[in-house]
């Protein structure tokens, strides 16, 4: 299933982008504004699907497409771009790439958070967090002032559902306190000691998991994506191509299962707070957990992030906002000169208030 969409402005004929300030499409050439239209009553809300039914292959043609993406060389990443673009560079690291007619075959969407934030917000945003930055070089900051634009990316998350119930075994601890005499100083004095009692302890926990969300993307950093959360769900539109009009869209390159995996890390690790919590005490002990996983369901949703990606000498440095709060994370240099003089100030300052005591004690 090969889909190309195209949003012909219906004054002029030039393409329509989606404008996150209006959450409208318009058009730059002539100034037409057009409404995205809701999901028709037959097509429902952002409906979940069956993991064991994916993993199984047995998912319907209808939620599968075929997408025309250009590899990256340099960082793997797979874009999706204009069907008129025949060179450009990559979003993700600023590599050149000659785009082609290699096809990534994927789950459709579900979901889709729109912009919020536009590339204006966005640039100021990452300026302001560079000016931060005092050690970064003041060329890179200049450099990526007056660059090109941010980069609209839908990035690919899964989402996971999940039912659990766990039942453990683990130690309860108690703390309480003796008194002991002990020679100090050459005098007697009674301090209390901590101890703790542990007595054993079993039980059981359960909980849904609700949107577990995991990056589908290899082309970022993880640290800086994980560190754009949180990002409120709750806002996800049934996936609609007109979202996405003026934008890229990035084929997930992190498989279901291998998504799953990480995400039941994540609700492994929330299970074990959750039978801390149970046992209670003053500390715990946990000696086994079984917990079994049923109704597990997914869902494949974009994400909205602007990105900038500047080589400056010879290094590329990457940039991440996020497309709704605004939020920056990025890569980072660091200036030798303005460490050396922090350094020389701090060795100086330290001179000065060691000479100014000795004058004191003097």
């Amino acid at each position: 299933m090969d889909e190309e969409h195209r949003f012909p402005c219906e004054n002029c004929g030039a393409d329509y982008r989606y404008d996150p300030a209006r959450g409208e499409l318009i058009c730059d050439h002539c100034g037409d504004v057009k409404k995205i239209a809701g999901p028709g009553p037959w097509e429902g809300g952002i409906r979940e699907l069956d993991f064991r039914t994916a993993m199984d292959n047995l998912l319907p043609l209808q939620e599968m497409e075929d997408l025309r993406v250009t590899r990256c060389p340099n960082c793997g990443a797979e874009v999706e771009f204009d069907p008129d673009s025949h060179a450009t560079e990559c979003p993700f690291c600023a590599t050149p790439v000659v785009t082609d007619t290699g096809t990534h075959r994927q789950i459709k969407p579900r979901g889709v958070l729109p912009f919020a934030v536009d590339a204006d917000a966005a640039r100021d945003a990452m300026n302001d967090w560079l000016g931060r930055l005092w050690f970064a070089p003041n060329g890179l900051q200049e450099y990526a002032r007056k660059g090109r634009k941010m980069q609209g990316i839908y990035v690919p998350y899964w989402t996971y559902d999940a039912q659990t119930a766990s039942g453990y075994r683990g130690e309860r601890g108690t703390i309480y306190y003796e008194t002991r005499q002990v020679m100090r100083d050459g005098k007697m004095q009674t301090v209390r000691v901590q101890k703790i009692r542990w007595r054993p302890v079993s039980g059981k926990v359960a909980r849904f998991f609700d949107d577990v969300l995991v990056l589908a993307s290899r082309s970022l950093p993880k640290k800086y994506t994980d560190a754009l959360q949180p990002w409120d769900l709750t806002r996800l539109e049934p996936y609609r191509p007109e979202f996405l009009a003026g934008f890229r869209a990035e084929g997930y390159q992190v498989d279901l299962d291998e998504g799953y995996s990480e995400a039941r890390a994540i609700m492994d690790r929330q299970i074990e707070r959750d039978v801390k919590f149970d046992i209670g005490g003053d500390q715990q002990r946990i000696h086994r957990i079984d917990t079994d996983i049923s109704a597990v369901t997914f869902k494949h949703v974009l994400l909205p992030v602007w990105l900038a990606a500047y080589k400056y000498r010879g290094e590329t440095y990457r940039f991440v906002v996020n497309g709704v709060s605004g939020k920056v994370q990025g890569e980072r240099p660091w200036s030798a000169w303005k460490i050396a003089l922090a350094v020389l100030g701090g060795l100086i300052l330290a001179g000065g208030i060691g000479y100014a005591i000795s004058l004191g004690q003097g």
